[in-house]
């Protein structure tokens, strides 16, 4: 591994293993972001791969209680530390991520939570799938088979609390957003924006096209933990019907639901 400094910026070039007994050079920089803050990029990509370098990372970290530490954001190739400068320096904390982006635990295997998360779709609770369905040429009823057929990786949060960023929609039913967004939204409002689908935390404008609902809050600001996962965790989407979603829907509002969760070897 070597590290070379210029203007403030520090570079890792790491070296991986390959299959055929070659390695592949990729460097990972780490730069100042502000008076509080660093930033650590792990490549350019948006890749599966780098995500679970990041979160392997924040993982380590969070194990170190690195002293100074306030937050640590993870987005699609990058981790943003803040920090409390009263606390600790910029060179204290570079050399410490130094020290610890050495030691090369991306490569560790890591158990990620999978949330099944039970949406009814179509009708009133999502009054875009038919147009989804034409669009991509197939039933609603296919649109919502291929919708609920896979996990989708959480790179990042963002945008609203608990907005999760998720990776893996099948392309056949990638769907434009659409001409003019809607002022609001519902929490808990299944759509998607293009080649993403995702879920509305809060009651919010936006203009993706909405498939279904769930019962789900997503962000709860008067939970322990307000935010329901964090990136690196899988959302499953599984369909219920109406009376499913109307008696699940009465548990999260008395408090007496628990998402189901699995785990995931990544």
């Amino acid at each position: 591994m070597i590290s070379v400094e210029t203007y403030g910026i520090t570079s890792f070039c790491c070296m991986y293993p390959l299959q055929n007994g070659e390695t592949e050079m990729e460097e990972i920089k780490i730069y100042t972001a502000g008076d509080s803050s660093v930033l650590i990029q792990f490549g350019q990509e948006i890749a599966p791969e780098i995500n679970a370098k990041i979160t392997a990372f924040v993982n380590l970290m969070r194990a170190q209680h690195v002293e100074g530490v306030t937050d640590i954001i993870p987005a699609f190739t990058s981790l943003l530390i803040n920090y409390d400068p009263r606390v600790t320096s910029y060179q204290t904390l570079k050399n410490r991520l130094v020290k610890l982006i050495r030691l090369d635990v991306s490569k560790e295997a890591s158990a990620s939570r999978i949330f099944e998360i039970p949406v009814c779709y179509g009708g009133t609770y999502g009054p875009d799938l038919d147009h989804i369905a034409e669009h991509a040429g197939l039933t609603p009823q296919e649109v919502i088979d291929i919708h609920c057929s896979r996990d989708y990786l959480i790179y990042m949060l963002g945008f609203l609390p608990g907005f999760s960023y998720l990776g893996g929609l099948d392309e056949r039913i990638h769907t434009p957003r659409l001409a003019n967004p809607r002022i609001k939204i519902p929490a808990g409002s299944v759509g998607i924006g293009g080649s993403q689908t995702g879920i509305y935390p809060l009651d919010s404008p936006g203009g993706w096209q909405l498939l279904g609902l769930t019962p789900v809050k997503t962000y709860d600001p008067n939970r322990e933990v307000p935010i329901l996962f964090e990136a690196g965790d899988y959302i499953r989407f599984v369909p219920v019907s109406e009376k499913d979603y109307l008696e699940i829907k009465e548990q999260v509002d008395n408090n007496a639901y628990t998402c189901i969760t699995h785990t995931k070897e990544v």
